[in-house]
């Protein structure tokens, strides 16, 4: 993976830039199958955040606002004025978060299997239960445990390995920051500020997001579509790349 400034990422391909954020306890490569597939039509380039992947040792962030200035800036260092821009999970909240910012750089937008709050009042546990079982189970033990709810086959997942290898590099304190910046989030009453043709994607098995997050997301950001996979859980670009890369390619092309 090359580096500018310490900072390490994925680029691959030529043409477009296609930028792609990946979530809470991932990593660059969990992109795998969109950056073999894309690199064709595009440039793609997909940073590991700090504290995950090969930037483990990088500063730590604690809000969803500096995850976004800091990919901002990376890109900036890349001279990349304009681009399309994916972002998954946490990961979403942080395109979102850009959109608002620097609308003027991002030329596509996709939303996937994210919402408009970090906070969720009907999440399976608070963000601080999370916080407390992380330091009392240990990262490995938590976050294979959380990973297995983001497929319909859980870890016999073929893809799961991909999930399974980005959690063991992500730091405690990263983990720890990630939630501590989520918690904090709420991008909900910046949504009409998106101007952004965007795109909505969302398997209707996620145990993460739930269908009323996705139709705030659609119903608020003006220039929006929404694309359900059905049979599909949080992690549809690896449960079944074929469809969300169509959808991809379709809305992109």
């Amino acid at each position: 993976m090359p580096e500018i400034n310490n900072f390490s990422y994925i680029d691959e391909g030529k043409g477009y830039p296609l930028v792609l954020v990946h979530g809470f306890l991932g990593n660059a490569e969990m992109w795998r199958p969109q950056i073999d597939e894309f690199k064709k039509y595009f440039r793609v380039i997909a940073p590991d955040l700090p504290g995950y992947g090969k930037n483990n040792k990088y500063k730590l962030i604690n809000s969803i606002e500096g995850f976004a200035s800091e990919i901002f800036n990376f890109l900036q260092n890349l001279k990349i004025e304009k681009f399309n821009l994916l972002g998954h999970s946490m990961g979403g909240m942080i395109v979102q978060q850009m959109s608002v910012n620097y609308s003027s750089h991002i030329n596509k937008l996709i939303c996937y299997s994210t919402g408009s709050i970090g906070e969720m009042p009907n999440r399976f546990e608070t963000i601080d239960e999370s916080r407390k079982k992380i330091k009392a189970n240990g990262l490995e033990i938590t976050s294979l445990n959380i990973a297995k709810t983001w497929f319909m086959n859980g870890e016999n997942d073929p893809n799961f390995y991909l999930c399974k290898n980005a959690s063991s590099e992500t730091t405690l304190d990263a983990a720890d920051a990630s939630l501590v910046a989520m918690k904090s989030w709420n991008g909900k009453n910046n949504l009409y500020k998106i101007n952004n043709k965007t795109l909505i994607i969302w398997g209707d098995l996620d145990k993460s997001y739930d269908k009323n997050q996705i139709d705030i997301l659609h119903s608020n950001i003006k220039n929006s579509e929404l694309k359900i996979v059905n049979g599909f859980a949080h992690n549809v670009h690896l449960e079944n790349p074929k469809i969300f890369n169509k959808l991809l390619l379709d809305f992109l092309i």
